[in-house]
């Protein structure tokens, strides 16, 4: 049920992270303002609503996907909480100052370390998932 999860809130969270996406939360997600954090916000919701769509189509359709209500709702909560957080930007930079990828930081690696983040976070979500 790990991999069926897993794949769904994936999708989820590339439906959310490219296709809805709006250039401006794109753009003003990680301000340092009430207008960034109401950007933020918008599309960390927007993960929440695709992945919980995604999710529910999967326990209709897969016979392996047999979701607790109680753990659905920590996951989505752990999902909205945690893309926020990683957009917000500055951790993805604060780990690439503090494990000597400065150089590839100013080459364009942040968006594969902020990608691997929220990938990490969707695999945590799905094994919550698959073990409750």
């Amino acid at each position: 049920m790990f991999a069926s999860l897993f794949v769904l809130l994936y999708i989820g969270h590339l439906l959310a992270d490219y296709p809805l996406q709006t250039d401006h939360q794109a753009t003003h997600k990680a301000d340092r303002s009430a207008a960034g954090w109401a950007a933020n916000l918008r599309h960390a919701t927007t993960h929440v609503v695709t992945c919980t769509a995604a999710l529910t189509v999967g326990a209709v359709v897969l016979d392996d996907v047999a979701l607790s209500a109680p753990m659905v709702l920590a996951a989505l909560l752990w999902i909205g909480a945690s893309h926020a957080l990683i957009d917000r930007r500055w951790p993805v930079q604060w780990w690439m100052n503090h494990t000597g990828q400065t150089s590839w930081a100013a080459n364009g690696g942040a968006a594969h370390v902020d990608q691997t983040a929220h990938v990490l976070a969707l695999a945590l979500a799905a094994l919550a998932l698959a073990a409750g």
